[in-house]
């Protein structure tokens, strides 16, 4: 599922192709994954596409007003998530649409804006006024942004697993599995511990590789494991520099201590042994379970 780092690429790529333009209509196929489907054909033709952004995993199409007489309209905006296998990427009107294409957007050049998506993971969603504040003041610090005072501090008022805080979009939003693993094999901490009991030397060495970890991410447009591609249809390549994620028996490239694999939280965590000591009693505790299938969503919810 693509975070944070190929959200913002996919966003950067819009924002040049697509900012200014005008949505002239909106056809919508399969609708399972939009909030509301009659109120995307009826809100988003004549307006403008203002910029494009990105907020944690969501692409946020911050949008123009239609112009009529009467009382300003509120700030309106499309919220989209990509899912497991979602694309929003513009396309030549005359192109014929891709298998699983579910939404098209009209554009005032010529272009249309497509959504393809052949599981439907995704979400989309118009809001305006109250309801996009109400929507956005759901998620936590951007990690990119935030102050160390500020990570610091929504670390230690939560008694949960640091990896379970680093996914948890209420704390931090726009980090997934891929960058929490990267980043606590680089600060050298086990994914088990608790967040409240981690030193502040610890937390401020996790602040720095995180950050360092993601800005080299949207460097290199993010990482693609299967489906992933930027709004040019181009796929990412940090996954070639992955040092834990994905790499179970592999060698730690720091000690060569094979990878290993083990479930917290109710996610696939990927730590060296050696590098990322685990909490006292974790090894006791883990002893006689059996790891989940990786790849299975623990919560079964939307995408956050």
């Amino acid at each position: 599922m693509p975070e944070l780092p190929e959200v913002e690429t996919v966003a950067r790529g819009l924002q040049r192709e697509i900012a200014g333009r005008s949505i002239l209509s909106v056809a919508v196929g399969k609708s399972d994954f939009i909030d509301d489907p009659a109120l995307l054909e009826k809100e988003l033709p004549g307006r403008k596409i203002r910029a494009v952004e990105r907020y944690g995993k969501f692409l946020l199409l911050r949008l123009g007003n239609r112009e009529k007489a009467g009382a300003p309209e509120p700030e309106s905006a499309l919220l989209v998530h990509l899912g497991m296998t979602g694309l929003l990427m513009p396309r030549p009107g005359r192109e014929p649409p891709a298998k699983h294409t579910h939404v098209v957007m009209q554009l005032d050049d010529g272009r249309e804006l497509r959504y393809i998506d052949a599981r439907r993971f995704g979400r989309m969603a118009y809001l305006s006024g109250e309801g996009l504040q109400t929507e956005l003041r759901r998620f936590g610090v951007d990690p990119l942004e935030t102050r160390l005072e500020e990570f610091t501090q929504s670390i230690h008022r939560r008694r949960a697993r640091i990896k379970a805080l680093l996914l948890d979009q209420h704390v931090l939003r726009g980090v997934g599995n891929i960058y929490a693993d990267e980043s606590l094999w680089k600060a050298k901490i086990h994914p088990a511990h608790l967040g409240a009991r981690l030193k502040p030397a610890q937390l401020a060495e996790l602040y720095r590789a995180l950050q360092e970890i993601l800005r080299k991410a949207i460097v290199l447009r993010g990482s693609s494991i299967s489906d992933f591609l930027d709004a040019e249809g181009v796929p990412g390549d940090y996954q070639r520099h992955h040092r834990v994620y994905d790499r179970e028996g592999k060698g730690c490239v720091r000690c060569k201590t094979p990878i290993r694999r083990v479930v917290v939280a109710g996610r696939s965590s990927y730590f060296c042994p050696q590098c990322q000591k685990a909490p006292k009693g974790w090894k006791k505790a883990r002893r006689g379970r059996s790891p989940e299938r990786v790849g299975v969503r623990p919560d079964g919810g939307r995408p956050e």
